[in-house]
C-alpha cells in the first residue's frame, strides 16, 4: 500500500501542513524531501532504512557524495539537492545575526555558532567581535586544525580585535568528535585570551563549544 492510501492524517506532506514540521519524526521529515520510494516500499520505509544505515539524520546529511549516492533509492541528483537545501538552512541561520545587529541573547548564539562550525570535519576557532553595545562587527574564523585539535595565538587574535575595534568578543570552536565537554586544554587557552585582550580593556563576553546537540557556554559554567 502506498503512502497516498494512508489516512490524511497519517501522511507526512499533509500531517506537516497541518500540525507543522516540528511534529514530524526524522524518517517522516526525509520522506518528504525523497517523494517516492523504491520498489515494495515507500518514502516513508526508505527513509527509515536511509537512516538506520547510515545511523541516524546527521550522518546521512553530512555524508560525502560516494556515500549518500551509494545508497538504494539515493543518486547525484538527490545529493545535490540535499546539499542545496542544507546550504539555504545555514543562510537563513546566518541571516539571523549579521554585523550591525545586537545580539538577543546566548540562544541566538548559539544558533548563528552551530550553523558556522558544526558541519566542519576539522577543528575550526572563531571569534565574533561585538562593539560596546554588543552589536556584532565581524565573525572570522582564526584558526583552523586537523580532526581533533588546532592552534591558537593569542597575539593574532588580539591583532584582529584591535583591527574591527572591538570592545566584546565571543570565541567558539567545534569537536568534530561530537563532545562539547571543555577540555582543561580549552580551559587554559581560554584564561591565556582573557588576560591578553584584558591588557587592551576587550572583554570576553564568552567561549562556546560546538558539537553534537546544545553547544557548551563556558559563561555558563563559570569557567571565565
Amino acid at each position: 500500500m502506498g503512502i497516498s492510501d494512508w489516512p490524511a492524517a497519517e501522511r507526512p506532506r499533509e500531517k506537516l501542513l497541518a500540525k507543522g514540521a516540528a511534529k514530524l519524526s526524522d524518517a517522516e521529515l526525509l520522506a518528504i524531501f525523497l517523494r517516492t520510494g523504491v520498489s515494495g516500499r515507500t518514502a516513508v520505509d526508505l527513509a527509515r532504512d536511509l537512516l538506520a544505515g547510515f545511523g541516524g539524520l546527521r550522518p546521512l546529511l553530512e555524508a560525502s557524495t560516494q556515500e549518500f549516492a551509494g545508497h538504494h533509492g539515493l543518486g547525484p541528483a538527490k545529493y545535490a539537492q540535499l546539499q542545496a537545501v542544507l546550504e539555504m538552512a545555514r543562510r537563513h541561520l546566518q541571516a539571523c545575526l549579521e554585523p550591525g545587529e545586537s545580539l538577543a541573547g546566548p540562544e541566538d548564539t548559539r544558533r548563528y555558532l552551530t550553523s558556522r562550525l558544526r558541519h566542519l570535519p576539522h577543528e575550526v576557532f572563531a571569534c565574533l567581535f561585538l562593539d560596546n553595545r554588543h552589536q556584532m562587527v565581524g565573525f572570522e574564523e582564526l584558526f583552523r586544525g586537523t580532526i581533533d585539535s588546532t592552534s591558537v595565538y593569542p597575539r593574532e587574535v588580539v591583532r584582529r580585535a584591535l583591527d574591527y575595534n572591538a570592545a566584546a568578543v565571543i570565541f567558539a570552536h567545534n569537536h568534530p568528535s561530537g563532545v562539547t565537554e571543555p577540555s582543561r586544554a580549552d580551559e587554559l587557552m581560554t584564561q591565556r585570551l582573557i588576560e591578553a585582550l584584558g591588557i587592551i580593556d576587550i572583554r570576553v563576553v564568552d567561549h562556546f563549544i560546538v558539537g553534537e546537540g546544545r553547544p557548551v557556554s563556558f559563561a555558563e559554567r563559570g569557567l571565565l
